[in-house]
């Protein structure tokens, strides 16, 4: 019984993921940019460290998207017309997200341009 519970909680969740990438243009973004850092990781031999900081920084931007459209959607349901209030909820949502990409931005550039660096300056 428990099982069955968890496996519909996990059928709708991944069906949350299948509409989050195909629903948001800023999360296919996400997903291309994710993709992206992850080849240069792998190219760069990242450290156990640095890839456990890229893949929380990967999952936190990901899943903060996730909550913005969240957001978005519930505040256009409960709001159709424009208010003030609905306007901010939906600005503060999508400031977790740029407030959360431009850390993971940050912490990129602290591991990868010293390994970058390194690769022209010895090869």
């Amino acid at each position: 019984m428990l099982i069955s519970k968890w496996l519909t909680s996990a059928k709708h969740a991944l069906r949350g993921v299948i509409c989050l990438f195909m629903f948001e243009r800023n999360a296919r973004i996400h997903l291309f940019l994710a993709c992206l850092t992850l080849g240069i990781g792998h190219f760069l031999h990242l450290s156990i460290t640095e890839w456990c900081l890229i893949i929380l920084c990967i999952s936190l931007v990901i899943a903060l998207e996730a909550v913005n459209s969240a957001v978005e959607r519930v505040v256009d349901l409960a709001s159709p017309d424009w208010h003030a209030l609905a306007k901010d909820a939906k600005d503060l949502a999508a400031a977790a997200v740029l407030l959360s990409s431009m850390g993971a931005a940050v912490i990129g550039a602290i591991i990868f341009i010293p390994k970058i660096i390194a690769l022209f300056i010895f090869s």
